[in-house]
């Protein structure tokens, strides 16, 4: 009594953890279903995954630029981050240019070299 406490000890009273040796188990959540048991638990992630920032061929088409490196496109705003570019052929190309990145599909390949441009991969 005399530390202020009072007859219970801050523990309240009855209940599991007012009793000496209570404990639960680690994720325990009142009887709720836990998360670790309510998440999905299917398919497979693979932690060696690389992610592209992927450009349209399209897109390339109308930055004016006859050179398009990783840092032209990061200046324009359609790259974000230090992530690998991938160049993807979705849409049409009637200028010639060089194309500096890191991927190309078959199809983006195809649209640049049939306009007339180059393309280079990058390490």
């Amino acid at each position: 009594m005399g530390s202020g406490m009072g007859k219970t000890s801050t523990r309240g009273h009855k209940g599991q953890w007012s009793r000496t040796g209570a404990r639960l188990i680690r994720g325990f959540e009142g009887g709720q279903m836990p998360l670790h048991r309510r998440i999905p638990k299917r398919g497979f992630t693979n932690i060696f995954r690389e992610e592209y920032d992927v450009v349209n061929v399209d897109r390339l088409a109308t930055l004016g630029e006859t050179e398009i490196t990783p840092e032209v496109l990061k200046k324009a705003g359609i790259v974000h981050g230090n992530a690998p570019v991938k160049i993807l052929g979705n849409g049409e190309l009637t200028i010639a240019i060089t194309v500096h990145a890191h991927k190309f599909s078959k199809t983006a390949q195809e649209k640049i070299t049939k306009a007339g441009g180059k393309f280079e991969v990058l390490q």
